[in-house]
């Protein structure tokens, strides 16, 4: 029954004056959306928008009496599995073995009546109807078949795309707790968070965006813990992507974001599943493209970038321990630099005398003022930093240590920096690296050169000044409408309790709006 031709040429001719593909408009002019009944239209249609695709498989066969029925499957051999071409096969001999019987032969009248009243086999087929769908379909890794005298086509699901495996998050590396992160396959990380959160109220909704990529992008929330208001917000700013090339999730920050030019994020990213669920509990909104490992959390809250899902592992003790020190490696990586040039500028005698001397003596022979000597050690680090993240990782850690020994001790024996600059700027650096969320970190990198411009010009008066200007702006910042200092300002007491200090997990393990549950709990505690 099955006897694909050794040749293409034996079944069809494909045309010559093919060999460009037309412009969108040409295409959406000359091609019909709707499916042709004869064979010939639909190749000639299929070469028409695949023109120079040499990884385009076109695999024309013959079945029914005498082999008289024809039909073809079009699939990229990059994308698919080449056993799955036998699916149609397998159908085929179904409904002759089961259907018609063993010796009636197919016609293109009986794979009509079985296919559109019986359905398909497998749930990975599906009919089209639409010729766009079936272009779709292709590229999306599906197996299309034509049929001589059919309106329709049939697309099998088959692709063969090489996936990483699931490994340990390479962002947010933890010692204890779940060691599975997100991959590059966006129906593997939903179904790795609803194995988590199996809750009818999880919600997931789909679109595709891009001419050229046809990104499926996602997003989830829990209905009943998200803010109605936080959920309408985000749906009328992602309604505003229609064909936009999103080729990564963060593509998409740029259209959550309320304030698109403030140096502070206003969404958070994960490689993590834990935190994700941990995100939709607490009412956030996640967001997913195809093809990316990470997922984007909104809204944004200033104190969540100081928080690790990691950090309801351990004791409350140590948490809280954990959490004020990255408080306090914020404020370092902040305010050291430009705090070191205002003493040393402006406020020499708030330095005790005896560390005063010591600093005056290591600046000796430097040739610079502070600011400057500041600007140039900072300029060196951050070069270091970026050759090695961009360097192969098996010598970018090795280039840095020692790129930064070298450059560090002949800036000093050169005088060109003193001893206690390198120090400032070392724990400076090394502050910044405690930050949980790395895009604060590129924040804080960022405002610290004003603080010194601040500090070298007004002093102690100027880093007032700065502080009280980012303070202002982050008061003022929100992200999908919900004020970005929630917690602080405005003070919320029940999010108080998990912000620098972690309260005991017996006073978490609720929502502020089950409140009444937790009261309920309480007073059969005082039941004697």
């Amino acid at each position: 029954m099955w006897k694909p031709p050794h040749d293409k040429s034996q079944s069809f001719n494909q045309p010559s004056d093919l060999n460009q593909l037309p412009d969108e408009a040409d295409l959406s002019s000359s091609i019909s959306n709707a499916i042709s009944s004869t064979l010939e239209d639909n190749l000639k249609n299929i070469n028409t928008y695949f023109a120079d695709c040499n990884d385009l498989k076109i695999l024309p066969w013959s079945y029914g009496p005498e082999l008289a029925q024809t039909a073809f499957s079009v699939y990229f051999d990059t994308l698919t599995k080449s056993a799955s071409t036998r699916y149609i096969k397998d159908t085929l001999q179904n409904l002759v073995a089961h259907e018609l019987g063993p010796a009636t032969e197919v016609t293109v009248q009986d794979v009509i009546d079985f296919f559109d009243k019986d359905g398909l086999t497998s749930p990975h087929a599906e009919l089209m109807n639409d010729f766009n769908q079936t272009i779709r379909g292709i590229l999306d890794g599906k197996i299309v078949t034509f049929f001589d005298g059919w309106e329709k086509a049939i697309a099998y699901t088959a692709l063969d795309i090489e996936q990483r495996q699931a490994s340990e998050p390479i962002t947010e590396p933890t010692v204890q707790g779940p060691h599975v992160s997100f991959i590059e396959n966006l129906d593997r990380n939903i179904g790795v968070i609803r194995n988590l959160l199996k809750s009818p109220n999880l919600k997931f909704e789909f679109f595709t965006t891009g001419k050229q990529t046809q990104r499926t992008v996602s997003y989830g929330y829990l209905n009943g813990i998200v803010k109605p208001e936080t959920l309408t917000e985000f749906k009328q700013k992602i309604a505003s992507i229609d064909q936009e090339e999103i080729v990564e999730v963060s593509y998409l920050e740029e259209w959550i974001e309320d304030s698109p030019y403030s140096p502070f994020p206003q969404v958070r990213y994960t490689e993590r599943p834990d935190t994700a669920v941990a995100a939709l509990l607490d009412g956030k909104i996640i967001a997913m493209v195809n093809g990316s490992p990470a997922m984007l959390i909104c809204p944004g809250n200033f104190m969540e970038f100081f928080t690790t899902t990691e950090d309801y592992y351990y004791r409350t003790i140590f948490s809280s321990l954990i959490r004020i020190i990255r408080v306090a490696a914020f404020i370092l990586a902040l305010m050291l630099p430009s705090t070191y040039i205002a003493l040393s500028t402006f406020h020499s005698e708030l330095i005790p005398t005896v560390l005063l001397l010591a600093i005056l003596n290591t600046r000796e022979g430097i040739p610079f003022p502070a600011m400057v000597e500041a600007l140039i050690m900072e300029f060196f680090f951050e070069l270091l930093r970026e050759a090695g993240i961009r360097l192969p990782r098996p010598i970018g850690s090795a280039v840095s240590i020692v790129g930064a020994l070298v450059i560090g001790q002949a800036a000093i024996q050169s005088q060109i920096a003193s001893p206690v600059m390198v120090i400032v700027v070392a724990l400076t650096g090394i502050a910044s690296f405690a930050l949980p969320q790395y895009n604060m970190a590129i924040a804080i990198r960022i405002l610290r050169f004003p603080l010194m411009f601040l500090a070298a010009t007004f002093g102690g008066l100027g880093i007032m000044v700065g502080i009280i200007l980012i303070y202002l702006h982050l008061a003022a910042l929100r992200s999908l409408g919900q004020p970005y200092m929630t917690t602080l300002a405005p003070l919320d007491l029940d999010k108080l309790r998990d912000a620098i200090i972690v309260l005991p997990r017996r006073l978490l393990l609720y929502s502020p709006r089950n409140r009444h549950l937790y009261k309920k709990r309480s007073e059969r505690k005082k039941i004697p």
